[in-house]
């Protein structure tokens, strides 16, 4: 692969350090990525906070940029598709549909505007309330996710008038530096600056005096120490955190149906998403016959490469995430739980594990209770609906949840009633683009997605202006 380059102030910059990129699928070397030096990092945040006020003062030209930018990253969808598969593991397909969803983004900000407020407009008093733009934001990104969640930061951002120094994951660079190429001259220069590097590089971001806000999508434990570093300075931070999404399956459900739809939203991106489904409470009625539904979907699920077409579920991203899988399983099975289908490491190269579905738990194992990010799915017996709800709200997350029912009306009374910032009844995942998207509790603070999302990047500021004449 021909070396990528970082993107700082408007400009290629390579570097005299580099780190490797690995395939997950077969644990091959992609290539190098650039190690982004403190002095280059420095230069972009410089850049970035340069080019803050002529970017601000143009409205149009945001909304401009923004659509270019959508343009040229939906002609380049099949290159950048193969680069996140290549790097992150998904299928291809599912490549495909994370940039669908990234240019959707990009479209949808292109065309709305920062609101203007009037609370007073009398004969002798005016007040507006303005939202001002908070400056030079460090969006640092997932792996799961490389593209996708980078738009869903840029595109706000961006949108209301911020600039940006954008850091992938180092498992996931590739996709992101060749992103940066390709819009380099769609945007003023140090507009969006584009770095990458291994976790230090993360920290000096949080930690650069001329970064004002810190838009982060990760690890709880890493958005704790985000939050502490941000206090110092009292930077203002958005921090999308982990999940652990419960699904509740009511006693009037269709079998198949609602499996259809766990199974989907549970394994999808070999279960590698904050807000899959990761644990399933049942109704002791039908809780047999969805155990069994949803093991059959996992045996017929084909492990693979995303890049054969034929591939349903790629590998873990890397191996530290499959090792976590392997020891969430092995302490579940000490505890006498039962493996309906999968529950081990596959042979060959590469980071696969097999789809996997558990039973027989009590709801107290640590792969219920912790947040597992991989394909093995814990699957709960409940006696009545209130204690359902009280097992799936009894943790730290608050993320998403569903509802799975054959009345969905009964759904959307029983959904105000779990403690997650997004409830879906009879699905789960979904979204439109002017709709809110953030956790509760341990989940995370602030919201992506919508006009709240573009307004997380601002301030707001009063103008009262008194029209006597003194």
């Amino acid at each position: 692969m021909p070396d990528l380059t970082m993107t700082i102030a408007g400009k290629p910059e390579a570097s005299k350090e580099t780190f490797p990129v690995l395939n997950p699928a077969n644990g091959q070397l992609i290539a190098y990525a650039p190690e982004c030096t403190p002095e280059l990092l420095d230069a972009a945040v410089m850049s970035a906070n340069e080019a803050r006020e002529p970017w601000l003062a143009d409205p149009a030209a945001r909304s401009s940029a923004l659509l270019d930018i959508a343009a040229r990253v939906e002609g380049n969808v099949d290159e950048l598709a193969a680069l996140i598969t290549e790097e992150q593991g998904k299928p291809l397909h599912e490549a495909k549909d994370e940039l669908v969803a990234a240019v959707g983004d990009l479209r949808y900000y292109a065309g709305l505007n920062v609101p203007v407020d009037t609370v007073a407009d009398t004969d002798d008093l005016y007040v507006q309330v303005l939202r001002r733009p908070i400056g030079a934001i460090a969006a640092i990104t997932p792996w799961n996710f490389p593209l996708g969640t980078a738009m869903s930061k840029l595109a706000p951002a961006l949108a209301a008038g911020c600039t940006v120094v954008l850091k992938p994951s180092p498992y996931t660079p590739l996709s992101s530096l060749r992103f940066g190429e390709l819009v380099r001259d769609a945007l003023p220069l140090g507009v969006l600056n584009v770095v990458s590097g291994n976790d230090s590089l993360g920290s000096l971001m949080t930690s650069h005096p001329l970064v004002r806000m810190i838009s982060f999508t990760g690890s709880v434990a890493t958005g704790k120490k985000i939050a502490v570093t941000a206090a110092a300075d009292l930077k203002r931070v958005l921090l999308e955190l982990g999940g652990n999404d419960p699904a509740i399956v009511l006693d009037d459900a269709d079998v198949d149906a609602a499996a259809d739809g766990v199974f989907a939203n549970a394994f999808a991106n070999c279960g590698q998403i904050c807000v899959a489904i990761k644990r399933v409470y049942a109704p002791k009625a039908l809780y047999g016959q969805l155990v069994d539904a949803l093991a059959d979907r996992a045996r017929a699920a084909r492990l693979g490469d995303g890049r054969d077409p034929g591939t349903d579920i790629g590998p873990l991203c890397n191996p530290v995430q499959r090792d976590r899988i392997q020891e969430l399983v092995g302490d579940a099975l000490q505890s006498g739980i039962r493996v309906a289908t999968g529950g081990g490491v596959t042979d060959g190269p590469g980071y696969f594990y097999e789809p996997t579905v558990l039973a027989g738990l009590n709801g107290h194992e640590r792969i219920v209770v912790e947040e597992q990010f991989g394909p093995a799915l814990p699957i709960i017996e409940y006696s009545d609906i209130e204690e359902a709800i009280a097992e799936a709200n009894d943790s730290h997350y608050g993320l998403g949840a569903s509802v799975w029912t054959s009345d969905p009306e009964r759904g959307r009374t029983l959904a105000p009633q779990v403690e997650s910032g997004t409830v879906w009844v009879n699905t789960h995942q979904a979204g439109i683009p002017g709709q809110p998207f953030g956790g509760l509790k341990w989940s995370g603070i602030g919201v992506e997605g919508g006009p709240w999302g573009m307004l997380a990047y601002t301030e707001l500021q009063a103008i009262h202006t008194n029209r006597l004449s003194h």
